[in-house]
């Protein structure tokens, strides 16, 4: 490749991957002749671009060269025919009128407008286990890759891939169309997509690997998303997380220092937190709250509210926090929730109540993957005077993976304690 190609070629990022093969798998409705058809675009441009150049729109040039490959080894396999019916290849040249569709065949008229968040549903599909669908969508669809899907769920990486391998095996044994649901069918599908979004932005908001802290396109990708779903299906959990998101991306501009490092909360400058953006997220938050059918992302949207309006640090309703997390630990009990409730009772009642509830999560395997668990144990060490305990707790940290500005910030943390 010649460089001006070379550069092309390092431009197409996870974004553009994910959103093109969430373009042609809706378009061919199989998730592995999409992947192989995207492969063998991206080859084919490293030998033909340095011929050609590069053109205007890279990402169209490789849909329609994706497209055509796919469609080759769909011949080749002697199966087009049924597979036209089935994957609506011809839609563009001989669609059937609706009204020859009995009325139970016609579809509902297209609910989502994006392939990335259609191919979410898709994803969701009811035949899949919970745990797989949102493993196999991070994977492929969110762009993440397997060591990113395992930290996302605090999962083993052989155990996450083995979820992903299942899910691929399970819907070509099937035959499970990568199609977006019905409009019906939506609602049922919710819960599996709005914890995808969740966790899309949980990966840009403190990256699991690389060189940077935080990754701002998934954080504003997270948020596009939420924001359709919003539109979408407007209800108390697809506000609360847009809420939720936009009230923490609102404290972005003072996430990090001048060399990139993580700037905790508490030492946060909050006069450079995004005043509109606050607003924004108070006001959703507090209509996701008066809704009858609260839930999960709404009370987290209420914990970020509070967060949002103290002034300072030291004027954080902390006992509030604490009882919002008793209430989200009930309907949502999770290794996670009962972390952040265990810090929330230490800032409202004392450290050795938090070390207390901490010390009390130790013998979870899930949270022993988890270092926000073990940085939060360091911190509270660090209260109590024990930087012993501390800096066992940031050693079991910087075993865990991280990205590598944040490494340095637990290991000069680490060097600070009195030992």
């Amino acid at each position: 490749m010649d460089d001006v190609t070379r550069r092309a070629v390092a431009a197409i990022d996870r974004e553009t991957r994910s959103r093109l093969l969430a373009t042609l798998t809706r378009r061919f409705g199989d998730l592995d002749l999409a992947e192989d058809a995207l492969q063998d675009a991206i080859t084919q441009a490293m030998t033909t671009w340095p011929t050609t150049g590069v053109p205007d729109s890279p990402d169209a040039w490789l849909t329609t060269t994706a497209k055509h490959r796919a469609l080759d080894v769909v011949r080749r396999a002697n199966v087009l025919t049924g597979k036209l019916a089935r994957m609506h290849v011809e839609a563009d040249r001989s669609p059937i009128p609706p009204d020859f569709l009995d009325p139970g065949e016609r579809p509902d008229p297209a609910p989502i407008v994006d392939d990335r968040l259609g191919m979410f549903f898709a994803c969701a599909h009811p035949v899949l286990r919970a745990e797989d669908r949102i493993a196999l969508t991070l994977r492929f669809v969110a762009g993440l890759s397997t060591a990113e899907v395992a930290h996302a769920l605090l999962l083993p990486v052989p155990t996450a891939q083995q979820r992903i391998v299942r899910a691929k095996k399970r819907i070509g044994a099937l035959g499970v169309p990568f199609t977006p649901p019905r409009h019906g069918d939506l609602p049922d599908r919710l819960p599996g997509v709005l914890r995808v979004v969740y966790l899309l932005f949980a990966e840009g908001f403190a990256r699991s690997t690389g060189d940077s802290h935080v990754d701002d396109d998934l954080t504003d990708e997270a948020i596009r998303l939420a924001r359709i779903l919003h539109r979408l299906l407007p209800c108390s959990e697809t506000t609360g997380l847009l809420a939720l998101l936009i009230l923490t991306q609102a404290r972005r501009p003072s996430r990090i220092d001048v060399d990139g490092r993580p700037v905790p909360l508490a030492d946060q400058d909050r006069t450079r937190w995004e005043r509109s953006l606050i607003a924004e997220g108070t006001s959703l938050a507090e209509q996701a709250a008066s809704r009858p059918d609260a839930g999960p992302y709404a009370i987290q949207a209420a914990i970020a509210a509070v967060h949002a309006e103290a002034p300072t640090a030291s004027a954080t309703d902390w006992p509030q926090i604490a009882v919002l997390y008793r209430l989200l630990e009930a309907v949502d009990p999770g290794p996670v929730v009962r972390v952040g409730r265990a810090v929330a009772i230490g800032r409202a009642f004392g450290p050795q109540r938090g070390i207390a509830h901490l010390n009390g999560l130790a013998d979870d395997p899930a949270l022993d993957r988890y270092r926000p668990f073990h940085i939060a144990r360091a911190l509270t060490y660090v209260e109590l005077d024990d930087h012993h305990a501390a800096a066992a707790a940031y050693r079991r940290a910087l075993d865990l993976p991280g990205n590598r500005v944040e490494d340095g910030y637990l290991a000069e943390s680490l060097a600070g304690l009195s030992l």
